[in-house]
């Protein structure tokens, strides 16, 4: 029989895809991407992660011209808000990244076929696009579809006035109010870019906080601070229906609890409970593919699905729908499948909520900690008492780590402050190579910098931080 042309065809060419993808061409295998929406990168690049985060810095910028810069001496003259170069501009780094995705698939001679992939037999891949429909044949198949926006019952996406995270992306104008349904990242921070630039936004969450599965301490702070800029909390409430009436958006709310329903009205509902995995279509059946009660993919710790020959990452299988837990997925893969070893622990996957502050969280939390009755010591740090915090007038916001009590392992790290994100990076390292909070403490920082706040909360876990 003739070799299959390729030894691996990635359906998706998201964050997990298309680094999968590059790792397979790297290990000297014959690789095809296939991705239908014609630009790489996924959700996290198109419509997700990098949109967001780019209008996220230019609302910070606008923020902080009207607002902060006063303090600093500097005296601007009257504010305008550009919306469509702001728009523009994000757009730009968009297209600007898809292009270097493709440059570097083309460097490691891996094969982009742009069309809808279904698995059509074990070894085979159906691609359907620009009227017709061709078949790559293949020694395995890597399943990267990602996910979709969670649906709710009663609240139709119409992406103009009810919008996902994609149509809030690309607003024409500001709306005066905004209701933002869902209090985890993606409606927090795309909650705040439009406070930012003048909406009145409203965040309705079913539970009694937001950011579920965050560390409590952080939870509430990172409440408390965006209530400072503006935005509203409506917690404890059920989402009834959403209904399009005169050009707004009625919302109807029931208390989870004892009370009456309200109803909220809005210019645009932005509808932000999540995201479940994307399968439709993939023919996941014929080959003998169930999916889990969460529409999760089963796979074992060789990212193997029930299938011999079909592989899946990312989120569309068990973990965390990040888009470096995704890359990381799909380096592990490929790298099993060429016969090396690959390993993810989903307990060192970092989380990082883009509002300013930033939270950042890795690892477990106290309420984990609590309930499976682990002894532990806390050390926090404010960042009021960082030189580098009070010389940039970032002093929202602390340190916090949990170490065993007995080890002094550190168990789990959660930051909320400047550059939350980039910080957490030392927390997964220690993490990662079973630091303990002392050999956080006894590393050497530099000063004045952000990363201080960080050795201080270690030392803290001893009771014996130097600037508190």
């Amino acid at each position: 029989m003739a070799e299959p042309p390729y030894d691996l065809v990635v359906i998706g060419g998201g964050p997990g895809g298309y680094v999968a993808a590059i790792r397979g061409g790297q290990l000297g295998m014959r690789v095809a991407c296939v991705e239908k929406r014609g630009s790489l990168g996924g959700t996290c690049l198109n419509v997700g992660c990098i949109p967001s985060k780019a209008l996220l810095h230019s609302s910070e910028l606008y923020a902080e011209v009207r607002h902060g810069l006063a303090g600093h001496g500097i005296v601007a003259g009257e504010v305008a808000l550009d919306l469509a170069t702001m728009m523009a501009r994000k757009d730009k780094v968009v297209a600007d990244l898809t292009k270097g995705i493709e440059f570097l698939l083309r460097k490691n001679k891996v094969d982009y076929v742009i069309g809808s992939g279904r698995i059509a037999a074990r070894d085979a891949v159906a691609v359907s696009g620009g009227g017709g429909e061709t078949t790559l044949a293949t020694r395995r198949i890597l399943i990267a579809t990602g996910s979709e926006p969670m649906p709710l019952p009663g609240v139709s996406i119409d992406e103009k006035r009810i919008v996902s995270s994609t149509g809030a992306l690309a607003l024409p104008e500001v709306p005066r109010e905004l209701v933002v349904i869902g209090g985890g990242y993606i409606g927090l921070e795309l909650g705040s870019v439009w406070a930012r630039l003048g909406a009145k936004v409203t965040v309705v969450e079913l539970l009694e906080r937001i950011v579920p599965g965050m560390d409590g301490d952080l939870a509430k702070q990172l409440q408390r601070v965006l209530q400072k800029q503006g935005l509203v909390f409506r917690l404890g409430q059920k989402v009834t229906g959403a209904k399009v009436k005169s050009g707004r958006v009625e919302v109807g709310l029931q208390p989870v609890k004892d009370g009456e329903a309200t109803t909220l009205a809005a210019d645009v509902v932005l509808l932000a409970i999540g995201r479940r995995p994307y399968t439709a279509g993939l023919g996941l059946e014929a080959v003998g593919i169930a999916v889990d009660n969460r529409g999760r993919i089963p796979v074992n710790e060789r990212f193997e699905t029930a299938a011999p020959g079909i592989l899946a990452i990312g989120d569309v299988i068990a973990g965390p729908m990040l888009a470096h837990k995704a890359e990381e997925d799909g380096i592990a893969c490929v790298e099993c499948a060429a016969g090396q070893a690959g390993h993810v622990d989903y307990d060192r996957v970092p989380g990082v909520v883009y509002t300013w502050p930033e939270v950042a969280a890795v690892g477990r939390t106290e309420e984990d900690l609590k309930t499976a009755g682990v002894p532990y010591r806390v050390g926090k740090f404010p960042f009021s008492a960082n030189s580098r915090a009070r010389v940039n007038a970032d002093t929202e916001g602390l340190v916090k780590i949990l170490a065993h009590a007995e080890t002094d392992a550190v168990l789990g790290v959660h930051i909320i402050g400047p550059d939350a994100g980039t910080l957490i990076a030392e927390a997964v390292l220690a993490l990662e190579y079973g630091a303990s909070a002392e050999d956080i403490a006894r590393t050497c920082h530099a000063h004045p910098t952000l990363s201080e706040a960080v050795k201080e909360a270690a030392l803290a876990v001893a009771e014996r931080a130097m600037h508190v």
